[in-house]
Order: C-alpha cells, then structure tokens, then sequence
C-alpha cells in the first residue's frame, strides 16, 4: 500500500515515548501498514485547556494529552482511529484517560481504543489492538455484514481452545471443539468435528475465516480468505448471535488467559479494551478453581449459583494470590459453593474495575466466551451491575462463528 493508504491512528498519550512501549507501539503499526500520529495543537491551549475539560490537573504531560483529543475532535488532526494511553498506576492520569476517551469518541465516531502503558505488553498483543482499529478503518463495509450466506466455516484458535463451526445460510450445521495443544492439529481436528457433523467435505466449502491468536498461521495453513483479529469478530458474532446487530450493545468475552470489553453500534465496534493485569479475570482462574474444588469445569457454576460470595473474601487480581485467598477460604471451613461463587464474583468484579471502566456500557450487556456457560458468571455479573446479562446461543464458539458469518462476504455469486 502507499503512503495514502495508511490508516492513521492518534497517539494521545501522557508519555508512551519515554514509557518503554514507544518501540513496541511503532513496531506493531508499521506491521499493521497504519501511522501513528501526534496531532498538532496551539501551545497557548495549555493554559486553558483544563477548565474547558472541566479537569485542573498538575501535569503538563495530562494537559498535553487534552489538548492533542480537542485537536482530534476538531478535526485539527484528519486521523481514522485513536489509541489513547496512559499509566494505570496514576490516579489523575487514569481519570483524564477515561475523560478522554468518552469524549473523543462521543464529539468524532471514531473508533477508540485505551491502554495503560504500564502493563508494558509486547508488539505482539498490542498488534491485536491496533489490528482492531485498523480492521474499523478499512473494512467497515465487511463489519456491516448481518446475514451468513452459502456454506462457510470459522476457526478460532483460542488461547486454551480451538473452535471451528460450519454455517449454511444463517444456520450452524456444524461445530468442533478441541483444546489448543499443537494449533495446526488443533484446528484441523476441530475443522473436521464440524464438517463431520454438518456431513460435508472440506472442498464444499466456499470460504473460510480464522480468528484468535493462531490466526495467521491457520489463515496461511488453510489458505483462508479472511484473517482478522477477535475484538471485531467476536463482536459481530456475538451481537449476531443474539440478534442485536442494530442500536447499541456491550460486549464481555472472557476468555481463556484474556477477556474484552467492547461497545458497539449497528454491529460495528467503537470503544473496546481487551487484556488485563493478570490472568485472575480470565477462565483459567475458574478452571483452577474448580480443579481445586474437585467438579469439572461445567458443575463450577452451578454450585456458584447456590453460593454466597460475601462468605468469601477473594482477590483475584492476581491469579496466584486468587487460588491463596481460594485455599486460605477452605482451610477456614469455607463450604465450596461460597468458595464458587466468589471466585465468580472475583473475576466479574475484576472485569469491572479495569475493562468497563474503559468502555461505555449500554444495554444489552451481551455475555460471550467458554466462561459465559458457567451459571455463576452470569450471575454475578448481573447482581454487580444491577442489569439483565444476555448468553446468546452457542456463546462459547463466538469466535468462530463471527469468522464464518465474515467470510461470506468472500463468497462469489
């Protein structure tokens, strides 16, 4: 591509260039074939800037970070997305973060994506954000999609599981579910279970789409016409699957080592954040869990549901110190439906300390990802924020259902 068809993104940073991630954040565009952007505002702004926020802030790098979203909203800066960044660990920059985020999105419709820089993650995870942005750039048209046509499939290779699913016309015909060990034998194996069930061949289909983090070696593996990235494809497939693709929706994915909060318009993502600071929000901490309280994984939620968590007290902000409150709690007498039903609570409750401060939720609140299937979640999901919480049907092959309803719009007439 040229110079003209880059995707600009806006870099509104407190100080991501002497934060130790500039690098990081430089290489992952320059994959992604996008520029980031510093946009240019008048000095003299400074002074003011604070009171036109309604935000008296003493850092000068916070006040420039105001100054360069005012640019962006007025148009100062022509750019297609915004990355907006800053230290988790800063109060004041935490709070002008979460300003400016809804304010550039809410004044532009541009696509917003926030992330503290503190987390200090590599290209390769960062990739998958700005993949993101770039994807709502360039491909709205595709996001845009409501209807599956012809016969398509979709693997998702998760970071636990692999999923595929076979679709016909708007309907699953066929699905596969393995766990991720080798991603190539993984996908193939899944790919397979679905075509089995739907009793087709692999030469019957029509188009195929990968997403997740083997997305690109399953994109060149299976000569896939569509490769993209899980935060626009889970939340197509999710707002497809509970029919919600006009208005607004908000999207939670918890994954198996991650989990994603994303707002959404007419199927078409605008805010999202995924990630976390550690894997203590995530399914692996409910699959510890119930290993630890000897039930499979799908009696987990169950118990929850007949728990009390305020029984409980569990941290699992950090995974290792979650399964320490966890074993501390039985050792104290604890019966393992509080115990179940606080490990639920610990992760929502992480969930909303650090992603849905990051996005505007709006109902429906749609719950998707293998963890949407354990009744606790759920649960104590909705009793946290005082709302109906949403498990469309098949949740659990999200990923994978967005890529084959994607890939459709590969399909020739």
């Amino acid at each position: 591509m040229s110079e003209k068809d880059k995707v600009l993104i806006a870099l509104v940073s407190c100080g991501s260039e002497y934060a130790g991630v500039q690098k990081e954040l430089e290489s992952a565009a320059s994959t992604l074939n996008a520029k980031l952007v510093y946009p240019e505002m008048d000095v003299a702004s400074l002074d003011t800037i604070g009171m036109e926020f309604g935000l008296e802030v003493a850092s000068p790098d916070l006040k420039l970070m105001m100054a360069r979203a005012k640019a962006v909203v007025e148009g100062v800066a022509k750019v297609d997305g915004v990355f907006v960044t800053s230290c988790f660990r800063c109060a004041e920059a935490a709070i002008v973060r979460n300003e400016i985020r809804r304010y550039i999105f809410q004044s532009s419709g541009l696509p917003v994506i926030s992330y503290s820089f503190t987390e200090r993650t590599t290209a390769a995870t960062l990739l998958t954000r700005l993949e993101a942005l770039t994807t709502i750039a360039r491909r709205k048209h595709l996001l845009a999609r409501e209807h599956q046509v012809g016969i398509t499939a979709g693997v998702d290779s998760g970071s636990t599981t692999t999923k595929a699913v076979v679709m016909k016309d708007d309907e699953i015909i066929g699905e596969g579910w393995v766990p991720t060990i080798k991603v190539l034998e993984s996908a193939d194996t899944a790919l397979q279970q679905a075509l089995d069930q739907a009793g087709l061949k692999k030469e019957d289909i029509q188009a195929i789409g990968t997403t997740g983090y083997g997305r690109f070696l399953l994109g060149e593996h299976f000569n896939a016409d569509l490769v993209q990235e899980e935060i626009t494809v889970n939340s197509k497939g999710a707002v497809y699957l509970a029919d919600r693709q006009q208005g607004s929706a908000t999207v939670i994915d918890i994954g198996g080592m991650d989990n994603k909060a994303i707002s959404v318009q007419d199927g078409i993502p605008g805010m999202f954040t995924m990630g976390g600071i550690c894997a203590g929000a995530s399914g692996r901490f409910l699959e510890m869990t119930s290993k630890r309280l000897g039930v499979e994984i799908t009696e987990l939620g169950d118990l929850a549901v007949r728990g009390m968590q305020k029984n409980v007290e569990m941290n699992s902000y950090c995974i290792v110190f979650g399964i320490q409150s966890l074993v501390n709690s039985l050792a104290k007498g604890s019966i393992p439906e509080d115990v179940a039903a606080a490990a639920c609570h610990s992760v929502v409750e992480q969930i909303f300390e650090q992603q849905l401060q990051e996005v505007e939720v709006k109902e429906p609140l749609i719950l998707v990802g293998g963890s949407s299937l354990i009744a606790g979640v759920p649960k104590a999901l909705g009793d946290l924020l005082k709302i109906d919480v949403l498990v469309p049907p098949h949740s659990q092959l999200i990923g994978a259902v967005g890529a084959a309803l994607l890939a459709s719009g590969y399909v020739k007439g």
